[in-house]
């Protein structure tokens, strides 16, 4: 079992991405996509588990984490599924299961729907959804784009002092998180700059809704060619709704879905064992053996 993951990277449209690499070579492949505004060692739990069992790989996505930002804020979903289409050609890890959250599972779900042949088994947290809302008239979403963007370059982001005070930030987000938990997501999560203060690793311009986003359509779309068996998994507490009661499985091939209760948004922190224990039995993996 590696204490820590092999920090590796690549590179995707100009940019060098990083992902950590949990070792076991000869074991098959899985790789976690996190979410946004979020890094990729918000896995470790889950990958520390699962580890003896496949070749982990979890990349941060543009933008987060130690990858590079784009110039420009090119933050579509289609360039998420670029960069997961080359971290896939660049690992050689071709026919893998990809575990996603929220807008990793998004990405996920794109990627499996544009290549339905690539992908064995696709479980997703907390990220199948369609806005149920009309998109307002195109004039409306440039002009509400440009002064998102103008309103981010203006404002400074958050900086602490400590690491702790990224903490205690994060556990206000989700207020299930243990301390250690907190910490070790903070930790991760925060650079220090030369003037001696932690900010948040990823760019906030990410937060701006670009009018080129893909129409619920679209989505539908992409998940009606998903071949391979899909899981999806929500929190009863998330402030998404309910797949099942939005009707999602019925664009779906072979999609089942897991209510988790007592989890908001983020379920692999609010109720680890339950997910792993779905996760290992979708996955193929055995269950832990029950202490006597």
């Amino acid at each position: 079992m590696m204490a820590e993951p092999a920090d590796r990277f690549y590179e995707s449209q100009g940019l060098r991405l990083h992902y950590v690499d949990w070792g076991n070579e000869a074991a098959p492949p899985l790789i976690l996509v996190h979410g946004g505004l979020d890094h990729c060692r918000n896995w470790d739990a889950i990958a520390r588990e699962l580890q003896p069992h496949f070749h982990i790989i979890a990349p941060d996505l543009r933008g987060h984490g130690d990858s590079e930002w784009a110039k420009g804020s090119s933050y579509s979903l289609t360039d998420h599924v670029y960069d997961l289409s080359r971290l896939m050609r660049f690992t050689e890890l071709q026919d893998a299961p990809i575990v996603g959250h929220s807008l990793g599972g998004m990405i996920s779900l794109a990627y499996a729907g544009t290549y339905p042949d690539r992908i064995s088994r696709l479980a997703v947290l907390d990220g199948a959804f369609l806005s149920s809302s009309q998109p307002a008239p195109i004039h409306e979403q440039m002009s509400r784009w440009i002064d998102q963007l103008d309103r981010i370059g203006e404002r400074d982001p958050s900086a602490f002092r400590t690491i702790e005070q990224a903490a205690q930030r994060l556990s206000t987000r989700n207020k299930r998180l243990t301390p250690e938990l907190a910490l070790h997501l903070a930790r991760h999560g925060v650079r220090q700059d030369t003037d001696g203060l932690y900010r948040w690793k990823f760019d906030h311009y990410q937060r701006a809704r670009a009018p080129y986003r893909l129409s619920p359509d679209d989505h539908i779309a992409l998940w009606s060619r998903i071949t391979c068996p899909t899981l999806l998994m929500w929190g009863s507490e998330s402030f998404l709704p309910d797949p099942e009661a939005a009707g999602l499985l019925s664009h779906f091939k072979h999609a089942t879905l897991e209510k988790v209760v007592g989890a908001g948004h983020w379920l692999h922190h609010d109720r680890l064992d339950e997910v792993l224990a779905l996760l290992r039995r979708f996955l193929g993996a055995p269950q832990p053996v029950q202490a006597q």
